[in-house]
């Protein structure tokens, strides 16, 4: 059992309808949510047809899974657990009880019949899996469908899966024909732009099994009101508020008296600490006005102390800024021991400390 959760509109009804369409294999789909015009209004959207495509719209789970028993599928799709129900539950769909009951039964259905189930679930506001903890705990993987609704890009992030690792990551692009994969999200996530501008640099991070260089872009501006403001769009305010207080305290730099805002590109939300350092960079070339050569780019992770600190699967991040064409990379000299460097064509620039970076950039 796969249970897929996401945001409203995010794309997993899309994503779950172009994978029953395109297997050879049969497939049940049973929605609770849409007729079977609306259904097959975006199937002929997405410009497939599956002869083995099944469609039901039913929201009795008894009923589903007669249905099921009878027709012998290879593969079935929950569109969605909250809209299912079980006749002998006095309770509306939705609620824990029909939540938890329904999961049950599906789960007896895939251990009894060896056919596997995927389950779309919605989410709270705060960005968990609506309904009781327990489906999760029933299922054997969790997927989480994330992105911004403003951005085309989507994010299928591994949650828990029994069967293999928790690092798996999928990319894909929402376009009018459906969702297309992304083979290589690197150059997407990059701007295009014309002229260099202060304030952006490139981070070099890892996105589960999948290097991926990064734009963030910084302004540093000064404050107009007394106290000065704070924004970070895909990224940890809290660490922002880190990075700045040890750019004031071990740089010397007047960022208390600064409004600053920060942005990664792309409308991605980035949770690697390698990104500390392209972010650092971004800060200090707003501040001074000095703009960073397109060219380069950095991994490592900023300390309390001012030190850049080793961060993992280096080689990685190298290899994946050297197929792009980057001249050069900075990084921490802790992740330089035992590295060939002359393997790579990109020049590697070892770092210690955050002055070092600025005398090697700024100065």
């Amino acid at each position: 059992m796969v249970l897929i959760g996401g945001q409203p509109g995010i794309g997993k009804s899309t994503l779950l309808l172009q994978m029953a369409l395109s297997l050879k294999a049969k497939v049940l789909y049973v929605s609770g949510e849409e007729s079977e015009e609306q259904i097959k209004m975006r199937a002929e959207r997405l410009g497939l047809a599956g002869a083995n495509c099944f469609i039901l719209t039913e929201t009795n789970a008894s009923r589903v899974l007669v249905l099921a028993e009878e027709l012998q599928p290879d593969l079935v799709v929950i569109d969605s657990i909250q809209t299912l129900f079980v006749p002998y539950i006095d309770s509306m769909p939705g609620s824990i009880s029909q939540v938890r009951e329904c999961a049950g039964e599906l789960q007896r259905f895939a251990k009894t019949s060896n056919v596997p189930v995927f389950i779309i679930g919605h989410i709270t506001k705060d960005g968990a899996i609506a309904g009781p903890k327990l489906l999760e705990h029933i299922v054997d993987a969790v997927l989480q469908f994330e992105g911004d609704q403003n951005y085309a890009y989507r994010i299928l992030r591994t949650l828990k899966n029994r069967f293999g690792s928790t690092d798996e990551l999928g990319i894909y692009e929402m376009q009018a024909v459906g969702l297309r994969e992304v083979s290589n999200p690197s150059e997407l996530l990059l701007s295009q732009k014309e002229e260099e501008l202060s304030g952006s640099a490139i981070g070099a991070t890892i996105e589960g099994l999948r290097p991926m260089l990064i734009e963030t872009q910084a302004l540093v501006s000064k404050a107009v009101y007394g106290t000065p403001q704070r924004s970070a769009t895909g990224f940890d305010l809290r660490r922002l508020s880190m990075l700045l207080a040890v750019l004031e305290k071990r740089g010397g730099f007047p960022m208390a008296m600064n409004d600053v805002f920060l942005n990664i590109a792309g409308g991605i939300r980035v949770d690697d600490p390698a990104i500390d350092l392209a972010i650092v960079c971004a800060l200090i070339s707003s501040l001074e006005d000095v703009a960073v050569p397109a060219n380069i780019c950095f991994a490592g992770e900023v300390g309390l102390s001012g030190e850049i600190r080793a961060v993992n699967r280096i080689e990685q991040r190298i290899q994946e800024a050297d197929r792009l064409g980057f001249k050069a990379i900075y990084l921490s000299k802790y992740n330089i021991k035992g590295l060939d460097t002359s393997r790579y064509g990109i020049r590697i620039h070892a770092l210690a400390r955050i002055e070092e970076l600025y005398t090697a950039l700024f100065v």
